[in-house]
This record gives C-alpha cells, structure tokens and sequence, in this order.
C-alpha cells in the first residue's frame, strides 16, 4: 500500500492511527486483598500521544465489565472497528493526544492478555482457573500502579472511566492522592444496588450451570459458550434504556433461517455471541464479583471517611437514562466528596440511551471533559 493510501485509510478508521498492545510483565509477587499471593503479573495496554519530560501529562484510562486495553485506533488496516472509546480518545478531541499521554490497561484479572483466570500458574504448569485469587476493584488498581511507575508517569493529570472503570478512578484517588489531579468517574456507583448485584448473581448462575462449565477446569474454546451468552444478554439489556430499545427495534419482526424474530431477539442473540468470542467464562465470574463487593462506605466506614485522603478534583457525570447506576447514585458520592470539604462537581446528561450512554457519541459529554481537563 501506498503512503497515500495508507494514510487516508488511517483518517477514515482511527485518528490515532495504528496502535500496538504492549505488556508489562511484573516479576514481583502481588498480594491480593484475600491475602492470596501469586509470583508476578503482566498487564497489557496500550498508549496514545507522547510522554512529556516532566512526566505529568498522563491520563490514565479504565475500562468497564467487557472492555479491554484497546480504547483507540486500530491493530491494523484491515480491522473494521476501532477501539472502544475512539470516539473521545485521539488529536484534538476531549482527551487529546497532542497534549496528553494517554495510558488504558486491561485490568487485572482480566482475559485480553492480563493475568486472570485464563492464565498459566506458573507453580502448577495449569490455567489458575477458579483456583485464581479472588480480585477486586483495589487490587485492580494496585496493579496498575505498578504500570505507572513502569511508564516513568510521576504526575496523573486524570483518571478516566465508566461504569467499573468510574469505581476504578475513585478507588484510584483514595489509594494514591499524591498521585492524581483530577478524577472523572462516570455512570458508576460507590457500590451497587440490590438490583444491579441480582442481575450479575443470575448471570454467574447460567454460566455455572452450564454443564460445559466443569467447575472452571474448561479447555480454551471449550468453555460453557451457552451460559456466558446468556449472561451477557440478560447484562447488555441494563445498559440500554426502554426509550433507546422502543426507537431502536420497537416491535418490529425480520425473518432469518425461515425462523421469524423479533429484532430485538436477533440483536441480543448477536450480542451473546460475539462476546464468547471474545471473553473468558471464568473471568466474566470474577470481575462481576468485584463489581457485587465495591463498597466505599462499608469499607471504610462511610463514604466521607473513604474519601478523607482525596486530594484530586472530581468531575462526575450522570446520564438521566441510565437505571443500572442511576444519577442518584453518582450523586450521591459527589455530595460526601464535598461533604469532606473535597472539590468535586457534578453533571447530569440528558441521553435516553441508557448506562452506555458514556461509549456513544456524545458532544455534550466531549465539551465537559474538555473543559475540566484544561482548567
């Protein structure tokens, strides 16, 4: 290919152009919360713009449930999608990689190439399995601080995220105040309703009832596909709202294989299925765990007490459709971050496409982040 050629396929697919995932292989032990301990970890990630010489033009970005360290660009020009968040990541746009160095790692316990379940024990020669300690949203974060350091990052001007990357950023603020400067959670929770853990509960359930499941001693490829579609089906529909599903697919009905559907069936059965090409049962497991158990005020004591140590400034945004975590919920953290006299604002969004609302594109939300990362 040509460089002119290359170059207007790189414009039309990703601004950030190619991309190559990198990983970070840590030698140390890493002690989890439990107190469990295995011999090292690796993170894969990726970066966006340049390091600059102070080392404090970094934006550390965390990702949700089912996404991974590939946030922008693309691996190669024949991929027909770009990363989950190009829409906001790349020049000139709200986290501008002409200014700022941005980092997204897949966290750990994931299963796109960090240490997680999938991976080799290197005590036992076996993938840890179920055997693999039990991570949450902390140990998520602490691992990543081992990627900052090795990135030479003295300075995070921000932490960025949605959903559980937002329970992310704020547990990053606690556990490393000297560190961050500003914090941007969105559409997340300090810890979630009765409802949102129902939902994971039941989808943890289809995936171990799944006689394929094997109590997590399943071959690569071999895995209960049927239960982890399942669960992702029943996952996706909390992030949509009834109003984005009602325009969307409404009532409407299209025959496939001789076999009428609904399209909304249709969608959700697709949904279902490129995910278990893509994801890890016994992961799907693990991070819905640590999503049930992320609980600032009963960790801590309070909420107040939990953000005693944040030095950052917080921009939080809400979107109105969004009834997984709701806008009470972010609200609700904001309002005990300026109870312990902490700078912290809030946004609320007018979006009916619910939860994911932060993944679509959303000039409103563009506009915010802009605005409060230049201030």
């Amino acid at each position: 290919m040509n460089e002119s050629l290359e170059t207007d396929a790189l414009s039309q697919v990703g601004e950030v152009g190619l991309v190559e995932p990198k990983d970070f292989v840590s030698e140390e032990p890493f002690t989890f919360e439990d107190g469990s301990t295995i011999p090292g970890l690796t993170l894969r990630y990726e970066t966006y713009g340049r390091l600059n010489a102070a080392g404090d033009n970094a934006i550390f970005v965390c990702h949700a449930l089912s996404g991974d360290h590939h946030a922008a660009g693309i691996h190669s020009l024949r991929d027909r999608k770009t990363g989950w968040w190009n829409n906001i990541i790349g020049p000139g746009k709200a986290l501008d990689t002409t200014r700022y160095f941005v980092v997204c790692s897949n966290c750990l316990g994931g299963c796109q190439g960090s240490t997680g379940p999938m991976s080799i024990d290197p005590r036992t020669g076996r993938p840890y399995g179920m055997r693999f300690p039990q991570v949450t949203i902390r140990d998520m974060v602490r691992a990543d601080k081992r990627l900052v350091d090795h990135l030479g990052i003295r300075k995070l001007h921000a932490v960025v995220g949605g959903s559980m990357g937002g329970m992310r950023v704020l547990q990053f603020g606690i556990e490393y105040p000297d560190l961050i400067e500003r914090m941007i959670p969105m559409a997340t929770t300090a810890r979630e309703s009765a409802q949102a853990i129902a939902f994971n509960v039941v989808g943890r359930e289809a995936i171990m009832q799944d006689p394929k499941w094997c109590g997590g001693d399943y071959a690569e490829g071999e895995g209960p596909n049927v239960g982890l579609a399942v669960a992702r089906m029943m996952a996706h529909i909390t992030y949509l709202s009834d109003e984005s599903m009602a325009r969307k697919f409404g009532r409407r009905k299209r025959v496939k294989d001789d076999t009428e559907q609904f399209e909304v069936e249709s969608y959700l059965l697709y949904q279902g299925q490129s995910f278990i090409n893509r994801f890890d049962a016994n992961t799907y497991i693990y991070i819905t765990r640590a999503l049930d158990h992320f609980d600032l005020a009963g960790t801590y004591g309070s909420l107040e007490s939990a953000f005693a140590p944040v030095k950052a400034r917080t921009l939080c945004v809400a979107f109105t459709s969004d009834w997984l975590f709701p806008p009470k919920q972010n609200r609700e953290f904001v309002l005990a971050l300026l109870r312990a006299g902490k700078s912290a604002s809030y946004a609320e969004l007018e979006m009916d496409l619910g939860h994911d609302s932060f993944l679509v594109d959303a000039p409103a939300l563009y506009d915010l982040v802009r605005d409060f990362l230049a201030n």
